[in-house]
């Protein structure tokens, strides 16, 4: 185990970080959405939801956070499910193996209608300096189950932070 001697001080006046330590926070973007989408389709579809960043070097990770009001809805059984999934522009880094990722089940009920904060993370090596578009979809696991991002127009976020690599 190698031991890293900063020369500052203290934390709060450590303005870089030496040679080959990572994890410095290098920018903050945030995207947000109160558009809502509604569907009824087992396709995954864009949910509005998005924020782009340019990351300063190739080693440099991505930390997306989302916290995005999802609804799921079917009328006539007791049960119903939807699943939330991220891209990086077209690539799919996280979540969608399931079709029922987001489920509920309300017993003897006639209908189900659940409302709830979905929060997903994620740690994104990209390996790139281009822009770099994050943006979440949305799929309905049965064609009678109904999903809604941003129920009534409420607020859904992504928060890109880039992280030093280690060089």
């Amino acid at each position: 185990m190698a031991i890293i001697t900063l020369n500052n001080n203290s934390l709060s006046s450590v303005t870089a970080l030496p040679a080959g330590v990572g994890g410095k926070v290098l920018q903050v973007v945030q995207g947000s959405t109160t558009t809502t989408t509604t569907l009824t389709s087992q396709t995954w579809t864009d949910t509005t939801l998005s924020a782009s960043i340019t990351p300063s070097s190739t080693s440099n990770k991505i930390i997306i956070l989302v916290n995005q009001m999802f609804n799921i809805y079917r009328p006539s059984v007791a049960d119903a499910g939807g699943s939330i999934r991220l891209l990086r522009d077209s690539t799919v880094v996280y979540g969608g193996d399931i079709a029922y990722q987001l489920y509920s089940e309300a017993g003897s009920a006639n209908a189900i209608n659940f409302y709830d904060y979905t929060s997903l993370s994620y740690l994104d090596s990209p390996s790139s300096t281009s822009s770099l578009t994050y943006k979440t979809q949305q799929r309905s696991y049965d064609v009678e189950d109904r999903t809604t991002t941003q129920s009534g127009s409420s607020k859904s976020t992504i928060t890109l932070m880039e992280i030093a690599g280690w060089l």
